[in-house]
């Protein structure tokens, strides 16, 4: 059989083709026009690291989260790569791949890096969100650096490279090899069972013995919201962990997800907060679209803020194996907008602690450098160093875990951490596709208003609470590895009680704007703390509805979504 041939595709520049801060995210038929999807994959591929070509390493990790038109991309990519002169692609089975085990087969197989094919919790289907996202060496993504000159190189191609001959048997497990017109040596694509390296990675990190005895004790739920870890679930918790299979619901990746909004928050993962309501499960979990969110409930529907999530497992780390072998915690870290219950649990360890913009990409240079061990994000993230991701199973399993050395449920593991720390009252309004100009108005005004010089020290109140400016700001970060300075990264007002407001434009959507309003207040009065969030925090919520004026300029009443 003839050598595939390279062809050479003239082009020219899409604007707006910038990565946010988990890569390019548009409509699916943005994508699917010409040449649309290949000019910024081409980009990703002129950028790949010359350090990384130049030690040898040629493979990049391909996968998604079976959304509409991934198994297409998947094929246009892998025809590139060979075209691009890259050496080996291991692929997931039919394309899928959960974004955390992308993380997980870049570092183990040392590959140069990873593309995934996800707009996370995104809505799917034809007219729904596809996204295209790199990660580098280290398994984690693409930091500014890194997506700048992405960026940059889509405002100026000319040309991309492709082998359209090249087709894969992507159900076929196994090595699949072509020839290339001009290679010195054969184009190697693997396909992989999408599950296969992440459990054995899982075993190394928890004791399975101990967890499948407590399965055989309780029920849990796991809604994988038709999105990419049904898969996951079913191999890990139910043939693995002895889980019952009616456990799980919603477990067959579908590329509309079913029709659903593939988010588990209160608002899309209602049904599973109906279902726990029932009170026939101790723990409910639900999973994003491509795995690395997820969310933690209950008996009774009892829900556990990603906030308090990453601050429960951080403080009752030492129930999981890895840390015990690794000699606990190095440090922990949180987005600026999470909750501040994870920097109770640090001070109460005395672990060192980082705040950080948005994005996981964030956390990487401090787990590189070996001083961070656990992070999350109030965006359903939570994660350790074991990958360069957030992970959702990673945190179940840390729940399952803790629930099973501290011999408590859900909500007693919680209660008995607020009586120790205290508690962060926590809440995020989404108002998603808001128009751009208002949006992008409403911020200026706040800005505006936070960085005069008579702002700080001026009162707010509503009913029989008042609240004294300390500090106001746009959250700038300086990366304390590598000297980098983002900057822009969300208005902050943080009151002399430490109770906060937060302002940020989403970077997440493909469509219009998402402003998200976050509201933080620490109480140490135990009889307090088992109050109901929205009551606790009405005040400072309409402190920041009228500082803000967004109901007047968006015309929105109500939030989308208030986790």
């Amino acid at each position: 059989m003839a050598p595939a041939a390279v062809l050479k595709v003239a082009t020219t520049p899409f604007e707006g083709q910038k990565p946010g801060t988990s890569g390019l995210r548009k409509p699916v038929p943005v994508f699917q026009g010409e040449h649309y999807a290949a000019n910024f994959v081409q980009s990703i591929l002129s950028c790949i690291s010359e350090a990384e070509r130049g030690a040898g390493n040629h493979t990049v990790v391909v996968g998604g989260d079976g959304r509409f038109y991934m198994k297409e991309a998947v094929q246009m990519i892998v025809r590139m790569c060979a075209a691009n002169g890259l050496q080996k692609v291991i692929v997931g089975q039919n394309g899928i791949f959960s974004t955390p085990a992308v993380s997980c087969v870049i570092r183990k197989r040392t590959a140069a890096g990873g593309i995934i094919l996800t707009a996370s919790h995104n809505p799917g289907g034809a007219s729904g969100d596809f996204g295209i996202k790199y990660n580098i060496a280290n398994g984690g993504p693409a930091p500014e650096g890194v997506t700048n000159a992405i960026f940059n190189y889509t405002k100026t191609i000319a040309e991309y490279l492709i082998c359209p001959d090249i087709t894969v048997d992507l159900a076929k497990l196994g090595t699949q090899t072509f020839e290339v017109s001009g290679a010195a040596q054969p184009f190697v694509v693997e396909v992989v069972d999408s599950v296969d390296d992440y459990l054995q990675m899982c075993r190394g990190i928890f004791d399975f013995s101990t967890i499948k005895s407590l399965l055989a004790t309780i029920k849990i739920r796991a809604d994988a919201m038709y999105g990419v870890m049904g898969p996951y679930v079913r191999r890990i918790l139910c043939q693995e962990l002895g889980a019952s299979e009616d456990a799980t619901v919603r477990c067959e990746p579908k590329d509309d997800f079913g029709g659903h909004h593939p988010d588990p928050n209160l608002t899309y993962a209602a049904d599973l907060v109906n279902t726990m309501k029932t009170g026939d499960y101790e723990l409910g979990v639900a999973f994003d679209g491509d795995g690395d969110r997820n969310m933690i409930l209950g008996r009774g529907g009892f829900f556990v803020t990603p906030s308090d999530s990453v601050a429960v497992i951080a403080a009752n780390c030492d129930c999981i194996p890895y840390f015990q072998r690794t000699g606990g915690a190095k440090g922990f870290a949180r987005s600026m907008p999470t909750g501040g219950a994870l920097d109770r649990v640090a001070e109460g360890l005395g672990v060192p602690m980082f705040e950080v913009p948005t994005g996981w990409k964030f956390f990487g240079n401090l787990m590189d450098a070996g001083k961070l061990s656990i992070c999350g994000e109030e965006s359903f993230g939570t994660g350790s160093d074991h990958i360069r991701e957030k992970d959702g199973f990673w945190a179940v399993m840390s729940w399952l875990s803790i629930m099973a050395a501290r011999k408590a449920s859900v909500e007693e593991i919680v209660h008995n951490h607020w009586a120790k720390y205290g508690r962060n009252f926590f809440t995020r309004y989404d108002y998603e596709n808001v128009d751009a100009a208002p949006a992008n108005q409403m911020m200026a005004n706040v800005e505006e208003l936070i960085t005069k010089g008579d702002f700080v020290g001026k009162e707010f109140s509503h009913g029989d609470k008042s609240y004294k400016v300390a500090k106001a700001d746009n959250f700038m970060y300086t990366d304390p590895i590598d000297g980098s300075v983002s900057t822009k990264q969300g208005l902050r007002i943080v009151f002399a009680d430490g109770s906060r407001l937060i302002f940020r434009l989403s970077g997440t959507g493909s469509v219009g704007a998402t402003i998200r309003m976050y509201v933080d207040s620490y109480e140490t009065d135990s009889a307090k703390q088992r109050q109901d969030a929205q009551v606790m925090l009405k005040p400072l919520v309409e402190i920041a509805l009228k500082l803000s004026q967004l109901r007047e300029l968006t015309g929105r009443d109500q939030p989308t979504v208030i986790t």
